[in-house]
């Protein structure tokens, strides 16, 4: 009995002797706002897209429920005749005047919504269900791949949503009144997950 109980001992000794490697805590999901940027809302005949693919580095010959661009200008097709333009906050007055300058001749309305819309990314492996929280759709990368854009819900607001990257990143376009509560919605969502929050 005693020799059992120093075996044992000598046992513990050797694992506690052993090192230990704990794994690397990661951000499972990060949430920030975007800074002020320049939006718009163009509206045009599909019949006046042909001869004006492209607008101001804006390309618009997209199909319905996409995004084409990049962090600086980017066109988020909403539906047959209308986009969301984003570019740099800066350059407000000039995307409005490349525009006009582009579609000179055609039908359109340009109308500038920087201040009405806020954009917010969500970011990380727990991004899809973070948002799935109070999103109805299937964000699953076969059903919502990267460039894809759409109208839909976060919980009772409405918002737009793209998805930017295969990280995946996301970015959740809403009204400026709607933001505070769309935020707190996706903050809530997150705590499971001990996200990052700007």
């Amino acid at each position: 009995m005693p020799r059992t109980s120093h075996s044992a001992r000598r046992d513990l000794s050797l694992v506690t002797e052993q090192p230990v490697t704990l794994p690397e805590t990661t951000t499972q999901v990060a949430i920030r706002p975007l800074p002020a940027q320049a939006r718009f809302s163009l509206r045009l005949n599909e019949a006046d897209l042909e001869g004006a693919k492209t607008a101001a580095g804006f390309t618009l010959d997209l199909p319905i429920n996409s995004r084409s661009g990049s962090a600086e200008r980017s066109s988020i097709r909403l539906g047959p005749n209308e986009w969301l333009l984003i570019g740099p906050y800066g350059d407000a007055g000039a995307i409005a005047d490349q525009v006009g300058a582009a579609l000179s001749g055609r039908f359109y309305t340009l109308v500038d919504v920087s201040h009405r819309n806020v954009g917010i990314i969500v970011s990380g492996r727990r991004a899809a269900d973070v948002l799935n929280s109070g999103c109805p759709l299937d964000l699953v990368e076969a059903a919502f791949p990267t460039g894809m854009a759409t109208r839909t819900l976060m919980g009772k607001a409405e918002i737009v949503l793209m998805k930017l990257d295969d990280a995946p990143t996301f970015q959740v376009e809403c009204w400026r009144s709607f933001s505070t509560y769309v935020r707190d919605y996706l903050v809530e969502a997150a705590r499971e997950f001990e996200p990052s929050i700007a």
